[in-house]
């Protein structure tokens, strides 16, 4: 009841209420904007421009999700906008024509602690990493994956299986010595 009485007051202009929302979520998502951009600076940054649109587009918000889900949301796609304006040319691959099998088995071996997993997602290539971080770290369904990242459901689910590929032998190298 707290929150849809805040988002409420917040629809309302009201600075305190809005003061609430900030506090409530400004850690987590600052977490969620690290796990993009790697860089305290730019995480900040991001954020204040994340909760500066949520604020001014929070009578969009229509409470069928929590506003947590729906801030993520706005802090993910502010991370990825920020991670492409850096980028002096993004060259686009069409992945549809391949035929991947698709394996939904996401175990890896004993041993191999969530740091180090964490780790290999840094690792993988860029049309991968955020494929497989939004599914794995942050719960997006491919639907969600491919709105958010502007993909084809089918070269979501391509990119997450190759990148669950690549992960899984990255992990399975550094356990065996044979790896960086």
């Amino acid at each position: 009841m707290f929150q849809i009485d805040v988002v409420e007051q917040c629809k309302a202009n009201d600075r305190r209420a809005q003061m609430k929302l900030y506090r409530q979520y400004c850690d987590g998502m600052y977490c969620v904007a690290m796990r993009f951009l790697k860089n305290a600076d730019d995480a900040e940054d991001v954020l204040q421009e994340s909760f500066i649109k949520a604020f001014q587009k929070i009578h969009q918000f229509e409470g069928d999700v929590s506003f947590g889900a729906w801030l993520k949301r706005i802090v993910i796609n502010k991370s990825i906008d920020f991670l492409k304006t850096k980028k002096d040319k993004m060259v686009t691959l069409d992945e549809g024509y391949m035929h991947v099998e698709v394996n939904d088995d996401w175990t890896v071996e004993d041993g191999i602690s969530m740091e180090e997993i964490k780790n290999g997602i840094e690792c993988l290539p860029e049309k991968y990493r955020y494929v497989v971080m939004m599914f794995l770290l942050e719960g997006y369904d491919h639907n969600e994956i491919s709105q958010v990242l502007d993909l084809t459901p089918s070269n979501c689910r391509t990119r997450l299986l190759r990148g669950k590929g690549l992960l899984k032998e990255m992990l399975q190298q550094r356990k065996h010595g044979t790896g960086s």
